[in-house]
């Protein structure tokens, strides 16, 4: 009894449910490798973006996008295209295999002018074959009871399609065949005895797909055309072409369509492969293999380092200390810091002389100087933008030599980030670290106390000596008062007493001044320190940082290269 082929979109081809536009059914994930390489790919191009070439990111996008929509579809089933020239004989080889005349034969070109599909189980099919955009009306299904008692049981699953000529004169043909191309689960290419070496197929298929192997198959069509031995020449020559092109240990099956039982052993091959269920998952690794061999060129095999060394964090802290002028502001509150202290603990005769003379320099020092070098770390003057952009350059320079180029400008990036941010970010640090001159230390304020005490012994001194001239040595009051201010021998132990005060506040000042020296020196290194402090905290937040996040991204690519290469 004949077996008659059934249109796929046909309601009564399927028992009733019609195969277009139903549900899919719950389609496995994948294996866990493949699940776990395509996770890696994904985050490859996550990382890669803004850093690697956009092609690469683009085919490895395009990857993922049909993998997951691949991985969705049914598991169930095999796609398996017949591609192939002009001539090939592949839509008769199409029509064995399928038992009918389903795709039209001829040797005009081109004589196939759409994909046609053949469906050996139709459950889940329909989403399958929408996806593989298969015209509705070349959609075929053998569903009849009888197939299954037959010998196409053992292709259930199988989803064959006869693909347009590779070689057609229309350019929509062959724009066809290369989609195809990329989505079949497993690629038979359909060579003749007299154009297998066709320098189109090798060149544009073949060679770009050499490492599809494992889900790539050779069928040498037409061998009734050649006697026995010749047909073993044929397809050592054809072996040999392969594996010269790449294809390693290239699978290879000789088919007659008009000879009895001349694709026996073409249908084996479609049974074992649609029995195994690994075309689907051996076709997407072979393309995560391919995709993920060009990320190998931006990585090196040593390993990469992850910090900033000592060394260049030395130079970089070095390098933004002296763009921020740290020392030149300690060195200048230093001396305020003394002009501050001598008027606390500074001789106030001395001082008293000295503001007979007018000192407006002094005075803005003290009224305003720390004033100003405030102001002067509030905006982008707190350090020049030329001495932080050559800090940031001698900090890269130790590591991208053992970076790939693409990771060498990155980490340059990371490191220039916040370029703009750093001389603001300088001033504000200095800023912070200046002391209040609010806080003044008790002892200056005893000593104060202390010389005015003196300054006041001398006064009245003074004074009483002006009492005794006038009343012991003058006469004045016309009394003779025996008391303190009326004997004129006093004199000279008052006087010792007015000189004795006064060199007692010469010589604390001068204690004062030495003291203020070494006090004023260790408020400058701590202030110094305190700059550093927050210097180094804006070379970690702004620099190091950065850097050290990119070499770590770097460090996960390098890993997520190894999981995508399996």
């Amino acid at each position: 009894m004949t077996t008659s082929a059934i249109p796929a979109n046909s309601p009564a081809g399927t028992g009733g449910f019609p195969i277009l536009g139903e549900p899919a059914p719950a389609a496995p994930a994948g294996p866990p490798a493949l699940v776990d390489r395509l996770g890696a790919l994904e985050r490859l191009v996550q990382t890669g973006f803004g850093r690697l070439d956009q092609p690469v990111l683009d085919d490895a996008g395009a990857l993922l996008d049909r993998a997951g929509q691949r991985l969705r579809l049914s598991g169930e089933h095999t796609v398996v295209t017949l591609a192939g020239g002009t001539g090939s004989g592949k839509s008769s080889l199409f029509n064995a295999i399928c038992g009918l005349e389903l795709s039209p034969t001829g040797m005009r070109r081109p004589m196939t002018s759409q994909a046609h599909s053949c469906v050996w189980g139709l459950d889940g099919a329909g989403p399958l074959l929408d996806w593989l955009d298969v015209d509705k009306r070349h959609r075929y299904a053998r569903a009849s009871a009888l197939d299954m008692q037959r010998a196409d049981a053992g292709l259930q699953g199988l989803v064959l399609i006869d693909l347009p000529d590779h070689d057609s004169i229309q350019a929509v043909h062959r724009a066809e065949v290369d989609r195809f191309v990329t989505i079949a689960d497993l690629l038979v290419w359909v060579v003749d005895p007299q154009k297998y070496a066709d320098a189109a197929l090798h060149r544009n298929y073949i060679v770009p797909f050499a490492r599809h192997t494992g889900v790539t198959l050779i069928v040498l069509n037409q061998v009734d055309r050649l006697a026995p031995h010749e047909i073993e020449d044929c397809v050592a020559d054809l072996r040999r072409l392969l594996e010269a092109e790449g294809l390693a240990d290239p699978r290879i099956v000789t088919t007659s369509a008009i000879a009895e039982d001349g694709v026996h052993g073409f249908r084996d091959v479609l049974v074992d492969t649609v029995a195994a269920r690994r075309a689907r998952t051996e076709r997407l690794s072979a393309d995560v293999d391919r995709v993920a061999e060009r990320f190998t060129a931006y990585r090196f095999p040593a390993e990469p380092p992850t910090t900033v060394d000592e060394g260049h964090r030395g130079e970089l802290m070095q390098a933004l200390t002296d763009a921020a002028g740290a020392p030149a502001v300690a060195e200048a509150m230093e001396s305020a810091y003394e002009l501050r202290a001598a008027d606390f603990v500074g001789w106030p005769v001395t001082a008293m002389i000295a503001r007979l003379r007018s000192d407006p320099l002094r005075r803005m020092r003290l009224t305003e100087l720390r004033e100003e070098l405030r102001n002067a770390f509030t905006g982008p003057i707190g350090a020049q933008q030329g001495d932080v952009d050559n800090a940031l350059q001698g900090v890269t320079e130790g590591l991208t030599p053992s970076l790939p180029t693409h990771w060498g400008r990155s980490v340059r990036a990371a490191a220039r980030a916040h370029a703009t941010e750093i001389p603001e970010a300088l001033g504000e640090s200095l800023k912070e670290a200046l002391p209040t001159f609010n806080a003044v230390p008790r002892w200056w304020w005893l000593v104060k106390t202390w010389q005015y005490f003196l300054v006041l012994v001398a006064v009245l001194s003074v004074v009483w000596i002006g009492f005794l001239v006038a009343f012991g040595l003058l006469g004045a009051g016309g009394d003779d008062p025996d008391g303190l201010i009326g004997q004129a021998g006093l004199i000279p132990y008052v006087a010792v007493l007015v000189v004795c005060t006064l060199g007692m506040g010469w010589l604390t000042a001068s204690a004062c001044r030495n003291l203020v020296a070494l006090s004023s020196a260790k408020h400058g290194e701590k202030m110094e320190h305190h700059m550093r402090q927050g210097i180094e905290r804006v070379a970690f937040e702004k620099v190091i940082e950065p850097i050290e996040d990119d070499l770590d991204v770097y460090a996960r690519f390098r890993k997520d290269v190894d999981v995508a290469l399996g």
